[in-house]
């Protein structure tokens, strides 16, 4: 077999090795306020956020074509790079899980391929404009913004459950959890899932199985 080809199949297999750390580290985030409070059982939760997550991946390809071209010159790219930067995502994934710390498994990823193209080829391989815009900003930016919507949201649902029943207030609540819960492992599927799929596009891209003029990733990634 083909040292290249060799180097391809491990790096596929580290990156599919990667989404199973990114799976259980964030299937918790998005489905434990409703196993917490009772509206869903753990089996269930994690069956919806499993079957959820697998039709975010096939709503959108933008999050995966900006891990592949966005932020790394892929003419520099090689699979050693990808690898390198695979693993040190996995370790932080894993790290941040046993000792019990929330953490972003996208910015882990990021962090490791730009990381590993920094210390490959120096500063000019990583395309510093998509990484500040499509990273950085919206990274310091999210807290805020969510804060914002859910203190609002808060503040909404108080003054229009003001007066109602507790027994009605706790259905309408359990199946807002639910719900909630659902459209988070969706949103995940959209961009965590693909971030997966934007680096398996970025090694067969390495490898010569993809082109940099393609738009979009083989449908089977």
């Amino acid at each position: 077999m083909d040292l290249q080809l060799f180097l391809l199949i491990i790096v596929i297999v580290t990156a599919l090795a990667f989404d199973f750390t990114n799976g259980f580290h964030d299937t918790g985030n998005a489905m434990a306020t409703s196993i917490a409070s009772g509206a869903l059982k753990p089996r269930v939760a994690v069956a919806l956020s499993g079957v959820l997550n697998l039709v975010g991946a096939f709503l959108s390809i933008a999050v995966a074509a900006t891990i592949a071209k966005g932020l790394v010159d892929s003419h520099l790219v090689s699979l050693e790079l990808v690898f390198a930067g695979l693993v040190g995502g996995i370790v932080w994934n894993l790290l941040t899980w046993l000792l019990g710390i929330p953490s972003s498994s996208s910015h882990a990823l990021i962090g490791g391929i730009v990381g590993a193209m920094i210390a490959a080829v120096g500063g000019h391989g990583v395309i510093w404009r998509g990484l500040v815009s499509s990273v950085i900003i919206p990274a310091a930016l999210s807290p805020f913004i969510a804060g914002l919507v859910a203190a609002v949201g808060t503040w909404l649902v108080y003054r229009t459950t003001r007066g109602v029943p507790r027994e009605r207030t706790n259905t309408g609540f359990r199946y807002g959890q639910i719900g909630s819960a659902s459209l988070v492992s969706l949103a995940h599927g959209t961009n965590d899932a693909q971030k997966t799929m934007g680096i398996i596009f970025l090694a067969l891209i390495a490898y010569g199985a993809a082109s940099r003029t393609d738009t979009m990733p083989p449908f089977w990634v």
